[in-house]
């Protein structure tokens, strides 16, 4: 018998879809948004979104950090300045460059990314103690493409 696209690793061309893009792209949606539900320790999405990014990329400059994110400079440097009043990052001159600065996340700002973190993993560990052993098995076996898509694997 002939290997599927899939299951030879050759990309499935857009006509011969195995799969229900908008089905996933609700499931995936759906999955998140239940996954965000729990205390982000005071932060909006927003300033999350920004204190990780600071957490996954250590120090970075204020441009390169606004790029990142995808937002105007002015709105990130409001963000960057109440995640520094909280005390969960720190903005100091960037050595090679007094004009511009470097953003680090401090012990506290790597603590409650840690704290989220873990409440979220328990949320997913619960979330999946509802499928069955088959469910389990299928989503294991679909961990690599979901990776690809998200960009990590």
């Amino acid at each position: 018998m002939a290997a599927s696209a899939a299951e030879s690793g050759t990309p499935v061309a857009a006509g011969q879809r195995a799969i229900d893009a908008a089905r996933l792209r609700v499931a995936v949606l759906r999955l998140s948004r239940r996954l965000r539900k729990h205390d982000l320790a005071g932060l909006t999405p927003s300033q999350l979104s920004t204190l990780s990014c600071v957490g996954k990329s250590g120090p970075v400059r204020l441009g390169d950090l606004a790029a990142a994110e995808r937002i105007a400079p002015s709105t990130l440097t409001r963000l960057v300045s109440v995640l520094e009043d909280r005390g969960y990052l720190v903005r100091k001159p960037a050595p090679e460059d007094a004009r511009a600065y470097l953003v680090t996340v401090t012990d506290s700002g790597n603590d409650v990314l840690g704290r989220i973190r873990e409440e979220a993993t328990s949320t997913l560990t619960d979330i999946l103690m509802t499928l069955t052993a088959d469910q389990l098995t299928a989503l294991e076996a679909a961990l690599p493409a979901l990776e690809q898509l998200a960009g990590s694997g």
